[in-house]
């Protein structure tokens, strides 16, 4: 369901398969003044942007089913003012390429956090980023930490000891650092 548009925030359509990573994005992104409506796959990001165009997409480059090339292609042919940022962590320069030759502002490589698409967008349009930039703070090491524990688990989907053997942990540390609150940005 979309957001009443009442306000003058920007609209942001952020459309990633991963749904941990895509609600913390989210929610970075709604901190920062943006109306924010998420979508977990081509078909979703599609409804959502066939109801009311967004005036900025951050997109997952691969996705269960359709690519998110093809959303590029589909985003653009809906309404050629949407700004579109590819992202993914499987980058290569023939999809950087593809990308922007479709539609993309530009294309982040995963992990990335929320400044660093804003510098992107920035980047994109033409403008100087050292404004977006300046207000960069580095989340503190136990964040970043329980950020990455979070990302490895959800590319286990939910395995902790699989999860554990990637990360280099014993299971039992990897589930009593699982049981700790996040850590405050």
């Amino acid at each position: 369901m979309l957001p009443s548009r009442a306000s003058d925030a920007p609209f942001l359509l952020l459309v990633d398969d991963d749904e941990v990573f895509r609600e913390r994005l989210a929610r970075a992104f709604r901190e920062r003044g943006y109306e924010v409506v998420t979508a977990g796959s081509v078909d979703e990001a599609l409804a959502v942007a066939r109801q009311e165009s967004p005036e900025l997409a951050v997109v997952d480059l691969r996705m269960p089913g359709r690519s998110g090339l093809e959303l590029v292609r589909e985003l653009r042919a809906l309404d050629g003012s949407t700004r579109i940022l590819v992202l993914t962590g499987y980058g290569s320069i023939a999809t950087a390429v593809e990308a922007v030759r479709l539609g993309a502002l530009n294309y982040v490589p995963k992990p990335a956090d929320v400044d660093d698409l804003l510098v992107a967008l920035a980047r994109g349009l033409g403008e100087p980023s050292t404004q977006v930039a300046e207000d960069v703070q580095a989340p503190s090491l136990a964040r970043a930490e329980w950020e990455h524990i979070q990302r490895v688990l959800a590319d286990c989907a939910g395995n902790i000891s699989e999860a554990a053997r990637r990360l280099g942990l014993h299971r039992r540390s990897l589930q009593r650092k699982l049981q700790k609150y996040p850590p405050p940005q």
